[in-house]
């Protein structure tokens, strides 16, 4: 039974799409129909072969033995955060830690196969063949490979030169997209928190039905003129001239670090402004909060995963509070003994659901990256589409978690 509520759950999320479409005329079925076939094909293999489970659990092993490197820095640096008699092992570290302070290696590494030439060469090929599979165009095609790998603001900073000559309905577009993209580099402190080979199913998927859901709130026709592509390099200025690489490296690192910082500070401010929202809902109602006033929003949605009530209502309850803050905080919360123990349905639709960057603080970051990229005209209209932009990525969310969770029992 529960499986068929899970495959009219996705159906519900593709008529909501259609519901608030801005140009329902204007919906390319051709495309939607294919992506969905892929990534319901993605899924399936993924889940219930072995060769495919296989695969996402090398990708997890290798995130994992990535992290474990890094903390031969952080060990040397902050041994007594590491020792025995100050916590044991790598797994009773604190959250910086544990799942912040690698990306002080791994955002380097990923830069390094940027300046080689290793991850533009494999956004182009990857894209160019998506554009040619789904036919999207190939700038929103390219656009949803470079945020699976460089992240959301990372790539609307370098896409600014295409961001200004595009049609202010296109940076819509992309503005709904970027709150579904998770970034590579932090991949490894997600995998430390809850199940890996989920994480790394969520995230080809998460691709493809950002294009989907764009596709159908925000249907916009693009000429061949239009189509613009957008390169990842490391150069600066205008003079062609490769900056040398212990400077670039020596930028990645300081980026690492500020990323480490603003996510830091998300998490104790959205957590602490949550327990005072919650404090004031409280003088109210005593049991009132606002994860539960979300989680209640959330409660049907989530039932339409394929869940009995205790389930459902378990489920919602995080992605109220994933909505509100971020899906560290939900991570953190539910690590270790927590998620092993939920049901394997239960475990790979939250973690999927989880692995995205679809939250309230997310718009603002858009929103503030935009601002400094495009005129006030284009800007605004950005800005207008808030609601559309958390819906998107809401939407997101959902229909990777029923595709997953449809083969995951």
């Amino acid at each position: 039974m529960y499986v068929v509520i899970n495959l009219i759950g996705l159906v519900v999320f593709v008529a909501i799409g259609l519901l608030f479409s801005q140009d329902r005329k204007a919906i390319n079925w051709r495309s939607v129909g294919i992506m969905l076939a892929i990534n319901l094909a993605m899924a399936w293999f993924f889940t219930s072969f072995s060769a495919g489970r296989g695969a996402v659990k090398a990708a997890a092993d290798g995130f994992n033995w990535l992290v474990q490197v890094s903390y031969q820095g952080i060990v040397f640096a902050l041994p007594n955060w590491v020792t025995p008699q100050f916590g044991g092992t790598a797994k009773a570290m604190n959250f910086v830690t544990s799942a912040l302070l690698p990306v002080l290696m791994i955002v380097p590494l990923f830069d390094i196969l940027t300046y080689i030439g290793v991850l533009p060469w494999i956004i182009k090929w990857v894209g160019r063949g998506l554009s040619f599979i789904t036919g999207q165009p190939r700038f929103e095609s390219f656009f949803a490979i470079e945020m699976m790998f460089l992240g959301n603001t990372e790539v609307l900073a370098i896409s600014g030169r295409q961001l200004r000559q595009m049609s202010a309905r296109r940076n819509v577009t992309l503005a709904m997209m970027s709150m579904s993209c998770v970034t590579a580099s932090i991949l490894g402190a997600y995998t430390q928190m809850v199940p890996g080979q989920f994480v790394l199913t969520a995230v080809p998927i998460n691709c493809l039905n950002a294009i989907i859901v764009t596709n159908l709130l925000n249907p916009v026709k693009v000429s061949p003129e239009e189509d613009i592509v957008a390169t990842v390099n490391p150069e600066k200025g205008g003079d062609n001239k490769r900056e040398p690489f212990f400077s670039y490296l020596g930028d990645s690192i300081l980026g690492a670090g500020r990323l480490i910082l603003i996510i830091t500070a998300n998490v104790i401010a959205f957590v602490a402004l949550a327990a005072l929202a919650d404090k004031l809902l409280g003088l109210i109602w005593h049991p009132l909060s606002l994860e539960h006033i979300v989680g209640v929003i959330m409660f049907p949605f989530a039932w339409l995963l394929g869940f009995p009530v205790h389930d459902a209502w378990t489920l919602s309850q995080d992605m109220g509070l994933k909505l509100v803050t971020n899906e560290f905080v939900v991570m953190g919360k539910v690590a270790g003994n927590v998620i092993n123990s939920y049901t394997p349905h239960l475990r790979a639709v939250m973690t999927v659901f989880l692995t995205s960057f679809a939250n309230f603080g997310t718009t603002g970051m858009i929103i503030g990256a935009f601002k400094g990229l495009v005129d006030k005209e284009k800007n605004d209209l950005v800005a207008k589409n808030v609601g559309y932009m958390l819906l998107s990525g809401i939407l997101v969310s959902l229909l990777s978690a029923g595709l997953v969770g449809l083969f995951v029992w």
